[in-house]
């Protein structure tokens, strides 16, 4: 029967443990970088008369957090109320929904759904992933 044999150096085992150490700040760093590229394009593509009002106050990012099966997420949504330009307190999501979407009072005018750039996305979650382990990951 065959067998083989192989040392791993010290230096590279060192490495790898701590890569391990730090691997849910890695991957929480780099969720939150990619949800970071997402507000930004966001904000960038919002229309005019949304980017005018204080609703753009409600966009947030939460914080990394751990699914059921065990993945690390970070949201971004729109989340609370805001006055409005009639000085109504309005929900957020309500009227942000209505303009991805449209209404019967709001023509369709997306800017979600086109804001999730995978290769920026990506390059952003890269760089912080690289960045967060010391240079070890490439």
């Amino acid at each position: 029967m065959a067998r083989f044999e192989m040392e791993i150096p010290k230096d590279t085992l060192n490495e790898i443990e701590a890569i391990s150490k730090k691997s849910d700040k890695i991957f929480e760093e780099m969720t939150k970088a990619g949800a970071e590229v997402v507000e930004a394009n966001v904000r960038a593509n919002a229309p005019e008369s949304l980017k005018k009002s204080k609703i753009m106050n409600c966009l947030k990012i939460t914080k990394p957090y751990r699914t059921a099966d065990g993945g690390i997420n970070t949201e971004i949504g729109v989340y609370d109320y805001f006055i409005n330009h009639k000085g109504y307190k309005s929900p957020a999501p309500v009227v942000a929904r209505a303009f991805e979407y449209g209404s019967s009072k709001v023509d369709k005018q997306p800017f979600f759904r086109k804001s999730f750039n995978k290769a920026q996305i990506k390059k952003a979650m890269l760089e912080a992933q690289k960045r967060e382990s010391g240079g070890l990951l490439k």
